[in-house]
């Protein structure tokens, strides 16, 4: 490996002739929570620019799995049951036993009832009048069926945590059962925010202010404090990192209940959560981020073409930062934790390579406890194994890393090696540049032939 490099010069020995030659021949989906954008910020540790939208990152529940935590948190909620075929979905409805019924599709995303299906159906959230409705409705999606109720009043209720806060905050609104987003703002005085403590707790003082100020009746703002209590604990028992209920509501039978909810939880407590984690439904999420979780990687797909492999967040941030100010973009975060082996860095090599925008990769490794010599070994292992075809530039610094140099520099592969950050990051962009102008006249470039 060589001590500093020089960006063009390498990058265009290495293969601007070939590239040259070949054109002669040639002739040639973000993702931050409802109640986070209430509260005008990001409640995340990431807070992502417009140009790195990215994927859900926090555990989320189908809507019924969440109506069954709040049920089990003696939380009132309406009757109900999933059912995954249009004959289930029969039997459920004669079960619950009455005639005026809602169907509602179980998806991990919002908007559902303004959705359309493939099949053409549109609208996920459908009022049915019998169990022969419900049947038909239900041949065409996965449903929770439920009871129908008739709410007097509508409210917004959730419960997030917010770094302005220090902690958890309760968020409450006389305005439920519409787009929120719009209500906070069109009219940012019909929020209401009250920050809990989370040492102490949250205190029926509080709640009770919290439900006067979102305009319960005098007779029900106690029910309604005693539900938020609820809420707030069943959100401290499993970690959660929000509680939505829209809405929270009067119902016609003068009881406060919760007609609807949405949970994320933290991942970072799944080791403690296992009745929650289990419910988790990947075929509704991306791919990577099962297979991220398997190789314990912390990964997060962005939209660049640039992908990373750097270990440490505040690296991984500063290495995306980097790319970009030398007019690239990060197709990913990547973080390889402090610990990782061999076998990591080839599974990491594989996440990012799944996406098929990535023309180019940074591997960024500071070795304080993580050795450079094990990603060296990773990388080569990933290279030769996975066959990969595209540039790959290393910037390894830290413990053993003399062993690392010695690997690369030994490896028949054409693996670029620079000492400089800032050189690497201009050399991994020019690279990127290259392999879209090859593709672009439809030229076959490889760039890891063995030397």
């Amino acid at each position: 490996m060589r001590r500093g490099c020089r960006t063009e010069d390498m990058a265009t020995s290495l293969i601007c002739g070939r590239l040259s030659a070949s054109l002669r021949n040639s002739g040639a989906r973000s993702t931050l929570s409802t109640a986070t954008k209430i509260l005008g910020g990001s409640s995340g540790l990431l807070a992502q620019p417009p140009h790195c939208q990215q994927q859900q990152r926090a555990l989320s529940l189908h809507e019924y799995m969440s109506i069954g935590l709040l049920k089990e948190a003696g939380i009132s909620v309406p009757e109900g049951k999933v059912a995954s075929s249009s004959e289930e979905a029969y039997a459920v409805a004669k079960q619950i036993g009455s005639k005026d019924l809602v169907v509602k599709a179980q998806v991990l995303a919002g908007g559902r009832g303004k959705g359309t299906f493939e099949g053409g159906l549109k609208g996920g959230v459908k009022i049915v009048y019998s169990p022969e409705e419900a049947r038909d409705i239900s041949s065409q999606m996965i449903v929770f069926i439920c009871e129908r109720r008739y709410p007097r009043r509508e409210y917004y209720f959730a419960i997030t945590m917010e770094r302005s806060f220090q902690g958890p905050v309760l968020i409450g609104s006389s305005q439920g059962g519409v787009n929120i987003e719009d209500v906070a703002a069109e009219n940012p005085d019909a929020i209401v925010k009250e920050p809990i403590d989370i040492v102490e707790g949250i205190k029926m003082e509080q709640a009770v202010r919290v439900a006067k100020k979102m305009g319960f009746p005098a007779a029900l703002v106690n029910e309604a404090a005693e539900n938020m209590i609820k809420l707030y604990n069943l959100f401290i028992k499993y970690d959660a990192s929000m509680v939505e209920i829209n809405p929270m509501v009067e119902d016609s039978s003068g009881i406060v209940m919760c007609m609807d909810a949405k949970i994320n939880f933290d991942s970072n407590a799944a080791y403690r959560q296992d009745k929650v984690f289990e419910m988790r439904d990947w075929s509704q999420e991306d791919p990577r981020d099962r297979q991220a979780a398997k190789a314990d990687l912390n990964y997060i797909g962005l939209d660049g073409t640039i992908g990373c492999l750097v270990n440490g967040a505040g690296l991984a941030m500063a290495t995306m930062d980097i790319i970009k100010l030398h007019g690239g973009t990060p197709a990913n975060f990547l973080d390889v934790g402090g610990g990782a082996t061999a076998h990591q860095v080839t599974e990491a090599f594989k996440l990012i390579t799944s996406d098929r925008k990535v023309q180019a990769i940074l591997v960024n490794i500071f070795g304080g406890i993580m050795r450079c010599d094990v990603i060296a070994q990773g990388i080569i292992m990933a290279v030769r194994d996975l066959d990969l075809k595209i540039p790959i530039v290393v910037r390894l610094q830290g413990t053993r890393v003399d062993d690392a140099k010695a690997l690369i520099a030994a490896s028949p592969l054409k693996i670029l090696a620079c000492d400089d950050l800032d050189e690497a990051a201009k050399m991994v962009v020019k690279l990127s540049e290259i392999v879209s102008l090859a593709k672009q006249a439809q030229v076959d470039i490889t760039f890891q032939l063995p030397i």
